[in-house]
C-alpha cells in the first residue's frame, strides 16, 4: 500500500443490519507511514440492484438504484505521518427493498471511502457492505390467518378399458409463515378405483423471478417430504409438518428487477394431480391471539357450542365427475392414515435436524432492537442472525470479521431448476389456482 498502511472503514457499534429510514454512522480509519498529499477524502453510500440471464454474471443487464449519496469527510491538503479518523453518518431512506444475493442477480448496499491523490499519483479506495432489512409484517396481509386450501379431481384409464376417479384436497393451517415457525399441511386423497397410486410429495417451493428482457425462472424445493400410496378404493389422509428455514421474505418491496414467492406443492404420482398452495414468508408472524370475549348477561342464552364431531370437508366447487358423490365428505368411512416414508428434514432415524434457536432472529412478534438481535453461537465465535439475503444461504456472522455465507441443514442442496425465455414460465399463484384450462379447482378459504 506503499505510504498508506491502514484504510479501513468500521461501523457504529459494530451494526451491519439497518431498517430503512435508520441512520447509518461509523468512521474511515487512515493510518499512513509518511506524510501524504489528497485532493479530498469522500465517504460515499450506495445502494443497487442488478440482474442477468447468465448465472453468477457480474456484467448487470438492467440495474436500478436506490441510494448514492457522497460526503466529502476532508478537503485538499497533507495528512501527517500517523492515525486518523473521520466520521461520517448517512440517512436511510424509507422505500429501499431488503438486500438479497442470489444466482442471476443482488441487492447490495455498501459504505465506500476514496482518497483523491494529486495528478500522477495513486487513489486509494476501500469499502464495507451493510444489510438492510425491510420488515414484512404478515399482519398486514388480508386473510393471512386463513387456510390455504385447494383441490383436483381426475378421472383416468388402467388397465386399457377400466376407469377410475381421484380426488386430492390439500390445505395448510395458515397463509404466512416465519422462520421457525411450523407448516401443519393436511392432505385428503380418496381413489375411487381398482388401482393402488403412486407415492404422493409434498414440496415447499421457492420461487424467484428475474425480470430481465429475457426472463429468468428459479424454481427449487426448500424441503420435501413423501408419503406411501393409496390402496384402491380407499379414502386416506396425510397430515405432514414442514419447519420454515431461514428464508428471504415474500416479494421484494421496493425493487421492480426481482420477486419472490412460495408455495406448498402436493402431487400424486400414477395417476398424476397436482395442487399448489400458495404461501408467504415474512419476517413478523401471524398474531392469532384469540379477542377477548365480551361478558354475558345474565339470563341470557349460551351461544350454541360447536360440535366436536369430525365435520365434512366441501370444496368451494363440486368436482365435474359423476361418480365422486359423497368423495369430500367421506373423512369418516374407512379412512387410512398415509405413512410418511421420508422427510428431508429428519435424520435416517426420523429424528427432526437440529437448528440453532439464533438462526430465527425474526420468527415471530415484534422486532427486536439490534442490540437484541444477535444470540451467541454455540462454538463461541461470532454472532449469528437470521438475515435473509441470498436464495439458499442466508446467514451471516457478525462482527469485525466479513459476512461470510454458512449452511443450513433445514433447506435442500442447491440444486435447483431454472427456466429461461422463451421456454413457459411457471404459472402464476392466480394461474395455479384458478385457471379454466388448469386441470385442477381450487379454492382459497
Amino acid at each position: 500500500m506503499g505510504k498508506l498502511q491502514e484504510f479501513e472503514i468500521t461501523f457504529t457499534n459494530s451494526k451491519v443490519v439497518y431498517n430503512p429510514g435508520e441512520s447509518i454512522s461509523g468512521t474511515v480509519r487512515i493510518k499512513t507511514s509518511h506524510s501524504l498529499q489528497f485532493k479530498a477524502i469522500k465517504v460515499n453510500c450506495v445502494g443497487s440492484c442488478g440482474i442477468s440471464s447468465k448465472l453468477n454474471d457480474a456484467s448487470w443487464m438492467l440495474e436500478e438504484k436506490y441510494l448514492s449519496s457522497t460526503l466529502s469527510v476532508a478537503d485538499k491538503g497533507i495528512l501527517p505521518s500517523g492515525e486518523h479518523s473521520f466520521p461520517f453518518q448517512f440517512l436511510i431512506p424509507a422505500s429501499v427493498p431488503t438486500s438479497f444475493e442470489g444466482p442471476f442477480g443482488k441487492i447490495l448496499y455498501k459504505i465506500r471511502a476514496f482518497i483523491d491523490t494529486p495528478r500522477f499519483s495513486k487513489d486509494y479506495k476501500t469499502q464495507r457492505p451493510f444489510y438492510l432489512l425491510n420488515v414484512l409484517n404478515l399482519n398486514e396481509l388480508p386473510d393471512i390467518e386463513q387456510p390455504s386450501c385447494a383441490v383436483t379431481t381426475k378421472k383416468f384409464t388402467y388397465l386399457l378399458v377400466k376407469t377410475g376417479t381421484l380426488m386430492l384436497k390439500a390445505y395448510s393451517d395458515l397463509k404466512g409463515y416465519t422462520p421457525g415457525q411450523v407448516i401443519k399441511l393436511s392432505t385428503e386423497i380418496h381413489n375411487k378405483s381398482g388401482k393402488d397410486t403412486g407415492y404422493v410429495m409434498a414440496s415447499l417451493i421457492q420461487r424467484v423471478s428475474y425480470k430481465t428482457k429475457r426472463p429468468v425462472f428459479d424454481l427449487r424445493p426448500i424441503a420435501e417430504v413423501e408419503g406411501a400410496g393409496v390402496k384402491a378404493g380407499k379414502h386416506a389422509e396425510w397430515r405432514e409438518q414442514i419447519i420454515v428455514p431461514p428464508l428471504p421474505q415474500s416479494g421484494l418491496t421496493g425493487c421492480s428487477l426481482i420477486d419472490i414467492e412460495y408455495f406448498i406443492q402436493v402431487s400424486l404420482k400414477s395417476p398424476e394431480a397436482v395442487v399448489t398452495l400458495p404461501i408467504y414468508i415474512g419476517n413478523i408472524a401471524v398474531n392469532l391471539t384469540p379477542s377477548i370475549p365480551h361478558p354475558i348477561a345474565h339470563g341470557a342464552p349460551m351461544p350454541a357450542m360447536p360440535s366436536l364431531g369430525p365435520s365434512p370437508i366441501v370444496p368451494s366447487a363440486p368436482p365435474a365427475e359423476d361418480n365422486l358423490e359423497g368423495a369430500l365428505g367421506a373423512g369418516g368411512v374407512d379412512s387410512e392414515e398415509i405413512p410418511t416414508k421420508s422427510h428431508s428434514q429428519q435424520d435416517p432415524s426420523g429424528m427432526p435436524l437440529s437448528m440453532s434457536p439464533g438462526a430465527f432472529g425474526h420468527a415471530s412478534g415484534p422486532v427486536p432492537p439490534q442490540s437484541q438481535q444477535h444470540v451467541q453461537s454455540s462454538d463461541g465465535s461470532a454472532p449469528v442472525f437470521c438475515l435473509s439475503t441470498g436464495a439458499t444461504i442466508p446467514f451471516f456472522t457478525d462482527g469485525n470479521s466479513t459476512p461470510v455465507p454458512t449452511s443450513c441443514p433445514l433447506i435442500l442442496p442447491p440444486e435447483y431448476s431454472t427456466w429461461e425465455y422463451p421456454h413457459e414460465p411457471p404459472p402464476t399463484y392466480e394461474e395455479s389456482c384458478s385457471s379454466n384450462n388448469s386441470s385442477f379447482n381450487s379454492s382459497m378459504r
